[in-house]
């Protein structure tokens, strides 16, 4: 359990992290769908080929698909990439960045599959058993179209000219060899070639502007990701208000027959007033909030926090402590 939580925890530290979790969970979901997929050639020498490709490659792409609509870093680099200049330039390493990390987690689920496919061998089988006819000896004492339609009936083990042949089996070990080959082969391939990558990449990009690549996408996330929070309190406390003002008549008509004055009842709200009006930070109609959004979205804050960093602080030290709790300083206040 504690080994769990500590996977679990690291998937929630950040989106990148979830992201990574949610193509993981996407690849082994394609598995489990394969292996309890019943696959069912249809035997027939027009159609062999275009099902097993079919079901080789239209499930992969569906898994492409649905791991970029699911990645988070989809609707951060569109939004950077479509947005105006404004007061924030554009940097088109950091959308290439976040463009090739979406592209990498979106193709884990769709290259599982296929490998899966091949290593297994029946697709292939299905899709590619007539191809032998040139290459496999032993062949029977049949020509022309009988013997395509044999060779097409070759994944089908339990058709009555196949039963207890040996034949179909040497055909069938043959492909399932190629396919197999034709796995181990692209994934090897794979591997070295991100191996190579991490190795060779350092050598022509400069650590510092990858090091500054990195940072900023992932200012972007969390840019979007405080911005969103941060509506959901500001859309909190307008609601709020819209509330209270709606059943303002009513709570009036409450508040005359509480036995209690007003002021000692909702001496607690006028606090929570305050704080409602302060994060609504002055907005009160929604003119003024769809003004607020447009701005963001076409003329985006510039990156330069030189007036939160350098912004007076009065220094409270102990010295104007003691002044200000001595008798003296409350009689002549």
């Amino acid at each position: 359990m504690d080994r769990l939580k500590l996977v679990l925890q690291y998937f929630q530290s950040n989106s990148e992290s979830i992201s990574n979790g949610i193509c993981i969970v996407l690849a082994l979901i394609s598995v489990k769908l394969y292996t309890s997929f019943d696959f069912n050639c249809p035997c027939i020498p027009q159609y062999n080929k275009l099902y097993a490709l079919g079901v080789m490659f239209v499930p992969p792409l569906i898994f492409f698909f649905l791991g970029i609509l699911v990645n988070r870093h989809t609707g951060v680099m569109m939004e950077e990439w479509l947005r105006p200049i404004g007061k924030r330039s554009k940097n088109p390493a950091i959308v290439k960045y976040m463009f090739s990390a979406m592209m990498q987690r979106a193709l884990l689920a769709p290259m599982v599959w296929i490998l899966v496919t091949l290593l297994d061998g029946k697709i292939f089988i299905c899709a590619f058993s007539m191809i032998v006819l040139y290459t496999f000896t032993g062949m029977p004492n049949i020509t022309g179209l009988d013997l395509i339609k044999l060779m097409a009936k070759v994944p089908c083990k339990e058709d009555m000219i196949f039963r207890n042949s040996t034949f179909r089996k040497a055909v069938s070990r043959y492909v399932r060899c190629y396919s197999q080959a034709i796995g181990w082969s692209i994934l090897l391939f794979f591997i070295l070639l991100g191996a190579l990558g991490r190795l060779i990449k350092p050598c022509f990009d400069e650590h510092a502007t990858n090091l500054q690549t990195r940072y900023w996408s992932n200012y972007l996330d969390i840019e979007q990701k405080l911005f969103d929070e941060t509506c959901v309190l500001h859309c909190r406390d307008f609601a709020r208000k819209c509330v209270v003002q709606f059943f303002e008549g009513m709570r009036e008509d409450a508040v005359l027959r509480l036995p209690l004055s007003p002021e000692v009842r909702y001496r607690g709200d006028e606090d929570m007033v305050d704080e409602e009006e302060e994060r609504l930070h002055g907005i009160t109609k929604q003119e003024q909030m769809d003004q607020l959004l447009q701005t963001w979205f076409q003329c985006k804050p510039e990156l330069d926090v030189t007036r939160m960093a350098y912004r007076p602080r009065v220094l409270f030290t102990h010295l104007s402590q003691y002044i200000l709790e001595s008798p003296l300083a409350t009689i002549t206040l």
